[in-house]
């Protein structure tokens, strides 16, 4: 039996990504040039690749909402993580130009954007993005995928602490986590990312009643980091950031679910 869809409640989302986009908006006015300079941990990026990338993903919608809607919905929550790898090189090429831009002015701008799309963009809009037709709805919940996972790849990158919004770090779990379910489905493992989700994966056995036999648990940054491959399973299982408990319970073959 197929998972059954999550939902997410609008209003809180939007919240969400407003909440995220101003907390970087904050840390990225405060960086040096220095900072802006030094390796984001991202493939080749630096830290001003990374910030510039932030803005663009986020801006994306006001791109998108300017051109004729989409016909239909080909991409939802559920199947989007597996849609960036094959546009990879066209993202990182979108936002990187011959001269750096203006930080301040770029977030800023956004920002007013994207407040005022957020506050009028009604959510079964259909959006014609590169992926594919999209709802403004389900796009907005990948702004916290995108939000929360490269705040965390800033923070690791500088050693700094910008905030993570509640409802975006919970979203990003659980986009993850389901996207987990759908790139390996079935009931054998229970895999528990608390206090967010908890998804069941992996063909085999199915679970109904008791203590599963196969459990894997880890907290949401981690979770985040093993899901787009930031971190290795190896690694985290070796630095106990991840308990995995049965046979089944390795999930290295499994991980990322996107990059």
């Amino acid at each position: 039996m197929a998972p059954k869809t999550r939902s997410y409640d609008p209003a809180k989302t939007r919240a969400a990504v407003l909440a995220q986009f101003r907390h970087v908006a904050e840390a990225v006015d405060r960086l040096t040039e220095e900072q802006l300079a030094a390796d984001a941990g991202v493939g080749e990026w630096t830290v001003r690749d990374l910030a510039e990338h932030i803005a663009w993903a986020v801006g994306s919608l006001a791109g998108a909402a300017g051109l004729p809607p989409a016909e239909k919905a080909e991409v939802t929550v559920r199947n989007w993580p597996f849609t960036t790898e094959p546009i990879a090189d066209r993202i990182v090429g979108a936002h990187r130009g011959d001269e750096p831009l203006d930080l301040g002015e770029l977030y800023a701008r956004t920002g007013e954007r994207l407040t005022e799309l957020l506050g009028v963009l009604p959510g079964d809009r259909l959006l014609a993005l590169w992926i594919g037709g999209m709802s403004v709805a389900d796009f907005v919940v990948t702004r916290t995928v995108e939000l929360v996972v490269h705040t965390d790849d800033l923070n690791r990158a500088l050693g700094l602490s910008v905030p993570l919004d509640r409802q975006a770090l919970a979203t990003c779990v659980r986009v993850l986590a389901d996207a987990l379910a759908a790139k390996a489905p079935g009931g054998s493992v229970e895999v528990r990312v608390p206090p967010f989700a908890v998804v069941q994966c992996v063909e085999g056995p199915r679970h109904t009643r008791g203590t599963p036999p196969n459990v894997v648990e880890t907290d949401p940054l981690t979770w985040l980091r093993l899901a787009t491959g930031r971190t290795g399973w190896a690694a985290a299982v070796a630095d106990a950031a991840v308990s995995a408990s049965g046979e089944r319970a390795d999930l290295s073959g499994v991980l990322p679910v996107m990059s």
